[in-house]
C-alpha cells in the first residue's frame, strides 16, 4: 500500500496557520484602533429634551450606536441660545464629520463653518432662510427637514377663526432666537380673517418669569387667543402658559400636538418627532458618503390635527362640525 506523500499536506497546514495568523492580526488590529477614527457626529442642541432623543433613537435603530462605530460630541445650550456659537466652534475644532442641529443652531452652524455638513431639523423656510439654494438641489453643506410650521401659520389662524367666530384680536408669543416666521406667517391671512395680531416678542434672555408678562400683555391688548409660536421657550414652559392663560379664560392654540396634550384649545402641524427622526436619515447617507448639496430638503408630508375637547368644555366653547370631522386626535 502506497503512502500519500505528506509535502503538499504540510504546505497546505503551514499556508492554513499563516492565513489564520493572518486574519487573527487584522481582527487585533482593528480592535486596537483609537476611537478618534471612528466617525464623529456633532450634536448641536439648544435643548436636551426636544426634539432631539427621536432623532437618537432613530439613529440607534438604523445601528448607529455612539462608542461602538460611532462617536457623537453632545453640545447643549440648556436653553441658552446665546451659547450656541460657541458651541458650535468647538465642534468644528472637533473636526467632526457631520454636525446635526435644531431650529436656532442652524443658522449658528452654518456661520460656523462652510465646509462640514449641515443636518437640520427646522420650522423656517429653508430657502428664505438662507439654508440652501432651493428644496430639490440645497447646493451648500445644510440639508435635512423642515417642520413647515411658518407656511402652515395661516391655516392655524383659519381653525382658530372657525372654533371662535367672533374671534377679532389674538396675541401670538414669539421668540427671536427660535424665528418669527410664525407670526408673519399669520399677517397675510390676518386681515382676510378680520383678525388683529399683537406681537409678544420674548426678549434674551428669556426668563420663567416672562410667562406672566406676556399673558399679561395679552389681557391688556384684549386678546381674545393666544397662539404660541413652537421654539425652546414655548416647548420648555408650555404647561405653565397654558395653565395660567386657562385661569384668564384665555384659548391657547399652536402647531405641534404636545400643547394640546398639555392643554391647548387646538394644535395643526406635522408631528415634531416623526420630523426629527428623518434627520437620522440623513446622517446615515452623510456618513456613508453621500454629499449635502445632493440631498434634497425633506418637508412633511401628514399633518395633525388635535383639538382638547375637555379644554374646550371649561372655556365655554364648542368645536364647529366642520372642524370635527378633520380631527386625527381628540383629547377628552
Amino acid at each position: 500500500m502506497k503512502r500519500k506523500p505528506l509535502g503538499k499536506a504540510r504546505c497546505a497546514g503551514a499556508v492554513c496557520f499563516a492565513l489564520v495568523v493572518t486574519v487573527f492580526a487584522s481582527v487585533l488590529l482593528a480592535s486596537a484602533q483609537p476611537p478618534g477614527k471612528l466617525p464623529r457626529i456633532g450634536w448641536l442642541s439648544p435643548d436636551r429634551e426636544f426634539p432631539g432623543p427621536a432623532a437618537l433613537e432613530a439613529l440607534r435603530e438604523m445601528g448607529w450606536v455612539d462608542g461602538k462605530n460611532v462617536i457623537i460630541e453632545y453640545r447643549y445650550a440648556e436653553g441658552q441660545p446665546g451659547r450656541l456659537p460657541e458651541l458650535a466652534a468647538d465642534l468644528v475644532r472637533l473636526k467632526v464629520d457631520v454636525i446635526v442641529t435644531f431650529s436656532a443652531g442652524v443658522a449658528v452652524a452654518k456661520q460656523a463653518t462652510g465646509t462640514i455638513p449641515i443636518v437640520m431639523a427646522t420650522s423656517a423656510d429653508p430657502v428664505r432662510s438662507g439654508f440652501a439654494a432651493s428644496l430639490a438641489r440645497p447646493g451648500g453643506n445644510i440639508t435635512g427637514v423642515t417642520y413647515l410650521t411658518d407656511e402652515l401659520a395661516a391655516k392655524r389662524l383659519e381653525l382658530l377663526k372657525e372654533t371662535i367666530p367672533g374671534l377679532s384680536r389674538a396675541a401670538i408669543l414669539w421668540e427671536p432666537a427660535h424665528v418669527d416666521s410664525e407670526f408673519k406667517g399669520m399677517q397675510s391671512a390676518a386681515p382676510v380673517l378680520r383678525v388683529r395680531l399683537q406681537s409678544l416678542e420674548v426678549p434674551r434672555p428669556a426668563r420663567p418669569r416672562e410667562v406672566e408678562r406676556a399673558i399679561q400683555a395679552a389681557l391688556a391688548g384684549r386678546a381674545q387667543a393666544l397662539i404660541l409660536a413652537p421654539g425652546g421657550f414655548t416647548i420648555r414652559n408650555g404647561r405653565r402658559i397654558i395653565a395660567i392663560a386657562a385661569e384668564k379664560r384665555l384659548p391657547v392654540i399652536s402647531a405641534w400636538g404636545m400643547f394640546a396634550d398639555a392643554g391647548a384649545l387646538l394644535t395643526y402641524g406635522p408631528n415634531p418627532s416623526e420630523v426629527s427622526r428623518r434627520t437620522a436619515v440623513y446622517v446615515d447617507k452623510i456618513l456613508k458618503g453621500a454629499k449635502p448639496a445632493d440631498l434634497p430638503v425633506e418637508q412633511p408630508t401628514r399633518f395633525e390635527l388635535v383639538v382638547n375637547l375637555k379644554t374646550a368644555k371649561a372655556l365655554g366653547l364648542t368645536f364647529p362640525r366642520e372642524i370635527l370631522v378633520r380631527v386625527d386626535r381628540m383629547i377628552e
